[in-house]
């Protein structure tokens, strides 16, 4: 069932992609006096850019006041365009969640689901007839809407920040959502490298370490989410940010109006033990089944938090290692061997405590090649100092970066809440292109011998075992890997006995004869079948019609109408569907529905020629499988994964190349089995990797030697 069903799934499908293109910078935009730049003779090809006087920084003022229970309001005034932005922001420490990891986001999502006077949907009606936008997270409220609005806006905001219910039925809801997430997050090599990689990083008694499972959703509950915002949503520890078309004498009208009724409290302050990197590198890996690229992340945490001294020159050393696109690592990784679409590296400072990553996603056969570069790229940084060149290079596209941030309305205004939250100097960002321009190359090295330490650092890995593990033992003290699961827990690797001179095809030939065996098969003169694909969206129907074991139709329809229809009549297929004309199936496709077509095409791996591999043994959703690797008469592989004990299809796992390019791997789990007319089939197929959700086909019925037509299949 090799990519199943995968394209008509996908015209049934629409995506769209949205364009914009950046305005035009200005020294009258972002608010900056034009710097006199010298003018460079000879060559300007073979010359290095020349650094010009650092320009001066024209940033908005921000005016402050505080409320009498303590809320402190910040104010940018900006009278260009008609609309005014209020953002509420609760300052507290992190908490742990425990058990119940993920309730402090889910409450700052219920917060604007409804208040005592208005459920959500009236809240969504208010809003959307004044062309105004709320949204809420777990430290508080945003809200904007032209000028005229403003004090509907914030009648609105001040009940949602003031008077939230965190309906019941609103959490379930958010449940389910997140549920399915979680669900598809779990073959996300990018999401499984960044919920281990913060485990690894900070530790599961740190709330950055912290992750949400199917297991800590399921406890969340309204008592959790209510004793949160209780405790810590006071207006004594809150900033009230309002940017745009307003005075400072109106917003302190409109701050004590709409929340000057908010009563403050005493707050908990949360401490934790800082979190330190390993004492020796160590090599970290989560096995994805039929991965094949390796997610990597080198990765450890860091003392530096933002508007230290030192943040601006460790800044620029990231940039010169991986923080841009002609970065070090990119340059050697994509453009020097081609290995990657992308190796990038941050440092991150953090009011608590920072962290380092740097990485990239490559075949699974230059893993090994790839790490060694970028060990090697770190260890450059550590022991060189930058070229001047390459160093102004990277100055003045940071400095570039900055300019162009100031264009954002909101960026003036957030400088003012990093000057009040991290006390940093108020002139800070007025001499933050000063500052850059002063950090030398000794800086920059003082700093990647400070903050990039290959020498005590987690490599996580995120790929396939069998492929990859092996040859990143070179990277670990005495050669040891620890293994993890996809949430960060250790697992030990199985060491499951195989009985001696146990064959892939005899293990092909037991799942055979489990499903009701080859003569039970020969009888099968026609199947149909009627499911349904369990979405976020609307369900999706799917009939599937099979006859004489080398033809088949499948059908998609949505709300009874047929979306998309494949027909395969033993020799020619064609794909029709969504408005568009019958299109003819070839190459790969069209021996994918060859394959679909056989009502048992593991009954004729034999007689087909294809090659098998006994790979070994691994657990499977709590079983020991065979691992059976597949290879098609022309080329394509898949692994298989088989129940020792029932000898019945667990998993099948496949990889193709995606629309993007990149490889696409798609993951079948097969459950539910049930005996119609002597064989076996399975009832539920679950499918990851197809579209960025899980993908649920549910069957209702099979149907065995009903009488198909042939004209079903012209």
């Amino acid at each position: 069932m090799k990519k199943l069903f995968s394209a008509i799934l996908t015209g049934a499908f629409i995506v769209g992609a949205c364009f914009s293109t950046a305005g035009s910078l200005s020294a009258q935009t972002t608010g900056m006096k034009a710097p006199k730049i010298p003018i460079p003779t000879g060559d300007v090809r073979k010359q290095a850019p020349q650094p010009g006087t650092p320009p001066k920084i024209q940033i908005g003022k921000a005016e402050t006041f505080q409320l009498d229970n303590g809320l402190k309001v910040i104010v940018v005034e900006n009278h260009k365009l008609p609309r005014v932005s209020f953002r509420v922001f609760v300052d507290y420490d992190p908490v742990t969640e425990k058990d119940a990891a993920g309730y402090v986001d889910m409450m700052g999502e219920l917060l604007s689901k409804g208040t005592k006077t208005r459920d959500k949907a009236k809240i969504d009606q208010s809003v959307d007839f004044l062309g105004a936008s709320i949204s809420s997270d777990a430290n508080g409220v945003s809200g904007s809407s032209l000028t005229k609005h403003t004090e509907k806006l914030l009648e609105i905001m001040s009940d949602v920040l003031l008077n939230p219910t965190f309906p019941a039925e609103e959490l379930e809801k958010s449940k389910t959502r997140t549920e399915s997430g979680l669900a598809s997050e779990k073959d996300d090599a990018n999401a499984i490298a960044g919920k281990v990689g913060a485990v690894l990083r900070y530790g599961k008694g740190h709330p950055y370490g912290e992750v949400m499972t199917e297991e800590t959703l399921a406890k969340i509950s309204l008592d959790q989410i209510k004793n949160h915002y209780n405790t810590y949503f006071k207006p004594n520890i809150s900033y009230l940010v309002i940017t745009g078309d307003i005075t400072k004498a109106k917003a302190e009208k409109l701050a004590k109006k709409y929340f000057g009724k908010w009563t403050k409290g005493d707050v908990p302050k949360n401490n934790y033990a800082l979190p330190r990197p390993p004492e020796k590198t160590q090599v970290d890996f989560v096995h994805k089944a039929g991965a094949v690229q390796s997610n990597i992340n080198i990765t450890y945490p860091i003392e530096l938090t933002p508007g230290a001294p030192e943040a601006i020159r460790a800044r620029v050393a990231n940039t010169v290692f991986g923080g841009y696109f002609n970065s070090r690592i990119n340059a050697n990784l994509r453009e020097g061997h081609g290995w990657t679409y992308g190796s990038r590296s941050s440092i991150n400072p953090d009011i608590l405590v920072g962290s380092f990553n740097a990485g990239a996603q490559v075949r699974n056969a230059v893993t090994d090649s790839a790490i060694i570069e970028l060990v090697k790229e770190m260890n450059r940084m550590r022991d060189e100092k930058v070229p001047v060149a390459e160093l102004q290079v990277v100055k003045n596209v940071l400095a570039g970066q900055f300019s162009q941030s100031l264009e954002q309305p909101g960026t003036v205004a957030q400088f003012a809440l990093n000057i009040a939250r991290y006390n940093l100097p108020a002139d800070y960002y007025e001499k933050y292109l000063e500052n850059l321009q002063a950090v030398t190359p000794e800086d920059v090295l003082m700093m990647s011998k400070k903050y990039i330490r290959p020498d005590r650092a987690h490599i996580l890995v995120v790929g396939s075992k069998d492929d990859v593990s092996e040859r990143l033992k070179q990277f670990a003290e005495g050669g040891k890997i620890n293994y993890f699961d996809v949430y960060g827990n250790p697992v030990k690797i199985s060491n499951i006995q195989i009985q001696p001179g146990t064959t892939a095809q005899q293990v092909i030939d037991d799942y055979v004869n489990a499903i009701g065996g080859a003569a039970a098969i020969a009888k099968l003169k026609d199947v149909q079948m009627t499911g349904a694909m369990k979405t976020r969206g609307p369900e999706l129907g799917i009939k599937t019609f099979q006859k004489g074991g080398d033809k088949i139709v499948v059908e998609m329809s949505m709300n009874g109408q047929t979306m998309s229809k494949q027909v395969f009549d033993g020799v020619k297929g064609s794909a029709s569907g969504m408005g568009m004309p019958p299109q003819a199936i070839e190459g790969e496709d069209l021996e994918d529905m060859k394959e679909q077509a056989a009502f048992s095409k593991e009954a004729l791996y034999k007689s087909k020629n294809y090659k098998l591999a006994l790979k070994g043994a691994e657990e499977v959703e709590g079983a020991n499988a065979y691992v059976i690797e597949v290879e098609r008469p022309d080329g394509s592989k898949t692994t298989e994964y088989y129940d020792m004990k029932t000898s019945l299809k667990l998993r099948e796992v496949s990889s193709s190349v995606g629309q993007d390019g990149q490889p696409a791997v798609q993951t079948t789990d097969f459950s539910n089995y049930k005996e119609v007319g002597g064989v076996k089939f399975a009832h539920t197929m679950t499918i990851n990797g197809m579209f960025p959700i899980p993908v649920k086909l549910e069957v209702s019925e099979y149907k065995v030697n009903a009488g198909i037509d042939d004209s079903m299949f012209k």
